[in-house]
């Protein structure tokens, strides 16, 4: 287990942990939660030893293998199938001690012992097995046949971080830590990945700002806030509900702590000087100077999102007939006839390259009709949102900038003192206004892409993938926002909670066709996964190209009585293993046991409606299931390190 007591971390004059502890047991999967800057990344860059900390003890197993995704990936001409099986440390040094045993000669001793023990380490790896699995690892996040055996540096940024994301999961590891993990994924990915992530055997922690992956994935929540690690049991929609009422709960003690402040003050200010109470009023005081002050409640405004009014709301607002839509020939998409009114809630959906974003630029004129016909209604007023924001803001200009030259455009006679107020709407305060965009990060971007959007007062809004770098709160606000939005919503986005709440209907854009889709997104989930699984099979089915076994060396001529000898060896170090891992297991779940026992009880304290009797009982019993737990968890770690020394034999 990895266990956290009293750490304190700090980063600059920011501490981000202040006398934290928390605890994670193998096979937990944890979603980490917290604002935008708390320091999350920095909590994981002190798990994989990056950071170190201030103060406090951090405990982890010695041997246990933390896997994380790389933050750039080299240019290579290697094939990316290549770059992911170099995610496997042991099976890169067993390939290459296999190769050098077999081009040795084999006509000693020395030679047949080194071959044998080259082929035990190479089928330890899964050696046999592990091009096919890097392959259907590539395939499930959303990369096609062809692009298996294509060099790494012909990729762009956002498929590199997939490269990135399939080494990390091929990666043996017994924690995996995912930052952000969906950032760069489509929503057929990401269906994907979520089944991958539900059948992973170690510990999970991971980063996100997607409601329904954390609540798919997690089945614990550690909120990170004011230096502090709070464990909640259950996932993300379970946390909220916890948290609430943990907060409804310090108000109201905290209610109680102020009245009793005010009793004991007025007793010592009324008594004082009266020599009957005086020996009364000293000992309130000093009950007062005693009492541990609790905190009040302070809730972080989080951003309301309010879409204008569109100036008007005409009913024909945009169509497009016999349109082929792309860069060049051929085309992404061909003969698209689509007919936008006014009120349409639609999400569009497919996997990346398909053609989501050059359909969304041809609605919004960004990009023009290879052939076709695109019309306006009359009074159309288009609010787009690029997928990257760098696509519509000047990185060497101010916010207040941008509202210049967008006010000298659409609204002239609109003040300076205005586009300051819209600004501050969206958390450009002080000297944010006239820094450079450059040097905002990407959720500020956002931000900053959204309100000029929104200034426009769009009648149709044309969003592809607003959510990629905002926090919980601000997708929730947009969420609420697009729900009273009086005018038109084409969507594109992987954030399901949003596609919910926002979309009444669905396009499909799939093999160089737009389309209706006649299903829900529970729907549309079952048949990305249906079509992932048709292109991993058929990629199996397919011939090897020449070279490809590269990684499945022949077996020599005395392979037969090599693998009877590490037979006898497996079976002798397994005889020896069973007892060690029985306790293991037994250990392992009296922890988790003992561990769900003391949060309840823990629950139960804290609620003010528990008698007094019972309480007296259950801190009895806390205070003994603490005292297991500690000689449980230092069993743990012992039996843990026999496991690693007898497994290293």
């Amino acid at each position: 287990m990895i266990r956290l007591t009293d750490i304190v971390l700090r980063r600059g004059i920011q501490v981000v942990l202040d006398h934290a502890s928390l605890t994670l047991h193998p096979g937990d999967k944890v979603g980490l939660v917290g604002v935008n800057g708390a320091g999350k990344t920095s909590l994981f860059a002190l798990l994989l030893g990056g950071l170190h900390e201030d103060a406090g003890k951090l405990e982890k197993p010695a041997n246990w293998r933390l896997a994380t995704v790389a933050q750039d990936v080299p240019d290579s001409d290697g094939t990316a199938t290549d770059f992911v099986l170099q995610g496997d440390v042991a099976l890169q040094a067993a390939q290459q001690a296999l190769q050098a045993a077999m081009a040795a000669p084999e006509h000693d001793e020395a030679s047949g012992h080194a071959l044998a023990e080259a082929q035990h380490a190479f089928e330890l790896a899964d050696g046999y097995t592990a091009r096919a699995r890097a392959e259907a690892l590539l395939l499930g996040l959303g990369f096609s046949v062809a692009e298996l055996r294509k060099p790494v540096m012909q990729f762009s940024g956002g498929w590199r971080m997939r490269l990135a994301l399939a080494q990390a999961l091929f990666a043996p590891s017994d924690c995996l830590l995912l930052d952000e993990p969906t950032n760069h994924l489509d929503l057929d990915a990401l269906v994907w990945l979520e089944q991958w992530l539900a059948r992973y055997p170690g510990l999970l922690l991971v980063i996100s700002h997607d409601r329904e992956f954390l609540d798919a994935v997690c089945r614990v929540t550690v909120h990170l806030d004011g230096g502090k690690l709070t464990r909640y049991g259950g996932n993300y929609t379970l946390f909220e509900e916890q948290r609430a009422e943990k907060l409804m709960q310090q108000q109201a003690a905290f209610a109680r702590q102020q009245q009793d402040i005010a009793r004991l003050t007025r007793f010592v200010e009324r008594f004082r000087a009266k020599a009957t109470k005086a020996r009364q009023a000293q000992s309130r005081m000093k009950a007062l100077e005693r009492m541990e002050r609790l905190a009040p409640v302070y809730l972080s405004g989080a951003l309301r999102i309010e879409l204008l009014e569109p100036l008007s709301l005409p009913q024909q607002l945009l169509t497009l007939s016999e349109a082929d839509c792309g860069y060049g020939d051929p085309p992404v998409l061909r003969s698209v006839a689509r007919d936008i009114t006014g009120g349409l809630r639609i999400g569009i959906l497919g996997a990346n390259g398909q053609g989501k974003s050059t359909l969304v630029k041809t609605l919004a004129g960004v990009l023009p009709l290879r052939a076709g016909h695109r019309r306006e209604g009359k009074g159309l007023v288009i609010g787009y949102f690029a997928q990257q924001e760098v696509d519509v803001l000047r990185l060497d200009e101010s916010p207040l900038q941008h509202m210049q030259h967008l006010a000298r455009d659409i609204a002239p006679n609109t003040t300076e003192q205005e586009w300051r107020n819209w600004l501050g709407r969206y958390q450009f305060d002080g000297d944010m206004m006239t820094r450079a965009c450059g040097s905002f990060s990407g959720g500020e971007k956002a931000r900053l892409a959204l309100a000029l959007v929104i200034w426009r007062k769009p009648n149709l809004l044309l969003l592809d993938e607003p959510t990629n770098h905002l926090d919980l709160p601000t997708r929730e606000a947009l969420a609420m926002a697009l729900q009273d939005f009086a005018g038109t919503v084409l969507l594109v986005s992987h954030d399901r909670a949003l596609l919910r709440a926002t979309c009444d209907a669905f396009w499909l854009v799939a093999d160089g066709q737009v389309r209706d889709f006649d299903g829900s997104l529970d729907d549309y989930q079952q048949w990305a996964l249906s079509r992932t699984a048709q292109r991993q099979s058929a990629a199996q089915d397919r011939p090897q190209p020449s070279g490809a076994a590269a990684d499945e060396p022949l077996p020599a001529a005395d392979r037969k009585e090599a693998r009877r000898l590490q037979a006898e060896q497996r079976q002798q170090r397994a005889q020896q293993l069973k007892p060690v891992k029985a306790e293991f297991t037994r250990v392992e779940q009296e922890l988790r046991q003992l561990e769900a026992e003391r949060t309840a009880i823990e629950a139960a304290l804290a609620h003010p409606d528990t008698p007094a009797a019972e309480r007296v009982e259950q801190g009895r019993r806390h205070h003994a299931l603490a005292e297991r737990i500690g000689a449980l968890e230092e069993r743990w770690l012992e039996l843990g390190e026999q496991l690693e020394s007898l497994q290293s034999v």
